[in-house]
């Protein structure tokens, strides 16, 4: 698998970016026929439910949330060439509330969701020369997750996967940006807060880390103006107010992030991933110990 990735990867290089997403359109919309419909319409009902849109709104939400994936996989095969077209296919919004944060010397949490193309959100800020430090899900398919952080790595960005804390609490100590995309199901392991008005496992990392190297959080999002084009938006940072009650400080800081992502989401709802079941794990379920599919 690694080999044909590689292979893959030096076809899609020499494509000109037009036929690269253009090829991408055709995988995501192929594969959206593949999807299973119980999986559809989960999506569907967590549109509804979260922006109160319309069928019609629902439907097309839900597939250009999937169809999408198409051009990620393109870019993501095409990141070799990355550092000779960042310059014209990303444009930066509030870089400088980044400069700014890294000035602190504490290191940065930038935090993140799986709206837009993540992927080019972290290989533009590396190749662009900001001291990023990827935070990986490791994947089942030990080839493919040789692959992907191989890549990751090629842009300049560091890669660490979720269970190195101690390694992200060091590289904070040398002044370097740990990126956390922080919207997934966090199951046992979470705080259940409201996201779009409903119980949902929330990730404590990005709050936990901020809070004791007393880091700046940079909420930094990335959209697509245009097929392989983007804008990425550094918001201002945030801090994590420093109390004797560590975790009302913790669970604060997670709900207003909850709330800056809410927002983007609201605005871009094409982008996010709706079809992952973010409402897997809530009280009840953790309560009852109940794995939902």
């Amino acid at each position: 698998m690694y080999g044909v990735m590689i292979i893959l990867s030096k076809f899609v290089c020499v494509l000109p970016l037009k036929l690269r997403m253009w090829i991408g359109n055709l995988i995501g919309n192929f594969t959206w026929l593949l999807v299973p419909r119980k999986r559809k319409m989960m999506a569907m009902r967590n549109i509804q439910l979260s922006l109160n849109t319309t069928p019609q709104e629902t439907q097309t939400i839900a597939k250009a949330s999937w169809t999408r994936f198409g051009r990620m996989i393109m870019d993501v095969l095409a990141i070799p060439i990355l550092p000779k077209e960042i310059k014209q296919r990303v444009r930066f919004i509030g870089i400088e509330n980044m400069d700014k944060a890294l000035i602190h010397g504490n290191g940065v949490v930038l935090a993140t969701s799986h709206s837009g193309n993540w992927e080019m959100l972290g290989a533009a800020l590396a190749a662009s020369g900001y001291p990023l430090v990827g935070v990986a899900q490791k994947q089942a398919n030990l080839a493919m997750d040789r692959f992907i952080n191989e890549y990751r790595t090629l842009s300049g960005m560091h890669v660490t996967y979720k269970s190195g804390v101690r390694e992200m609490i060091r590289l904070m100590g040398q002044g370097m940006i740990i990126g956390i995309l922080m919207d997934q199901d966090a199951a046992e392991d979470g705080v259940i807060l409201p996201f779009f008005h409903r119980e949902a496992s929330c990730p404590q990392g990005t709050a936990f880390l901020a809070r004791m190297k007393k880091a700046p959080i940079v909420p930094t999002f990335i959209t697509e103006d245009k097929d392989g084009y983007y804008t990425i938006t550094c918001q201002k940072p945030v801090y994590v107010e420093e109390t004797n009650d560590k975790t009302k400080d913790i669970i604060r800081m997670i709900q207003l992030l909850n709330t800056i992502i809410e927002n983007h989401i609201r605005k871009h709802p094409e982008e996010w991933f709706w079809l992952h079941n973010r409402w897997k794990y809530t009280e009840e379920t953790l309560k009852n110990k109940v794995d939902l599919i």
